[in-house]
């Protein structure tokens, strides 16, 4: 019997076959062959640049790093230079690394773009969410509240969080206010609905975690 672990980790191989970072640009909309007006997030998807190739000889596993973004080599370290140095290229503001499937091949210095996508694929895009700083229990966790009347005293307090006696303390897992957002999202199934190779844009179809100017990484579904 095959192990979950071994299972996701496989398909995660298969996922990130084909990965590709961007950065959000916002969201408009644009008109398919069948009249119908369909909502896109418009992504400037690389492109990017293979910065180190890891083997299972010498790192123990097969992936790719791919970096994205220009930056002023003057803002980067000795060791961050360094290391683009070796792929003679430019160093770059974000790195992102992703398993290889079986029989690919990268080298150092090689270029990503969004070619290697088709219109109509589905696609998952992980970024992070917008933070909405400390909120309370409603907002947070979607709970009812108390009633709006003037003689209530119960309005968006979470109520009741424990036992008195046993087993007297807080249960794990329960809806608490706090820091809201700021976390990794990834939205599944995306539909990409147009390609524009000359400037690097990706038109998929729906929202994507993030506000503008986020980075993303999509990859095939």
């Amino acid at each position: 019997m095959r192990s979950p672990m071994t299972a996701w980790m496989r398909k995660q191989e298969e996922q990130m076959a084909t990965t590709i970072l961007g950065r959000k640009l916002g969201m408009s909309q644009v008109w398919s062959e069948d009249d119908q007006l369909v909502p896109v997030t418009v992504i400037e998807a690389g492109p990017c640049v293979v910065s180190q190739v890891k083997t299972r000889k010498t790192d123990g596993y097969d992936a790719v790093q791919l970096a994205f973004g220009d930056m002023k080599p003057a803002k980067a370290n000795k060791p961050y230079a360094g290391h683009f140095a070796k792929a003679h290229v430019d160093p770059k503001r974000f790195v992102h690394e992703a398993r290889l499937a079986a029989g690919e091949s990268f080298k150092r210095g090689q270029k990503i773009t969004v070619g290697v996508f088709d219109v109509g694929t589905k696609v998952d895009v992980v970024g992070t969410s917008k933070g909405k700083g400390f909120a309370g229990v409603m907002k947070r966790h979607n709970y009812h509240g108390g009633p709006g009347g003037h003689g209530s005293h119960f309005h968006r307090a979470p109520g009741s969080v424990g036992m008195c006696a046993t087993p007297s303390r807080v249960l794990k897992g329960l809806g608490l206010p706090g820091h809201m957002g700021s976390e990794t999202v990834t939205v599944k199934k995306l539909e990409i609905v147009r390609i524009d190779a000359e400037q690097n844009l990706l038109l998929l179809k729906g929202a994507v975690p993030g506000g503008k100017n986020g980075l993303l990484v999509i990859r095939a579904s």
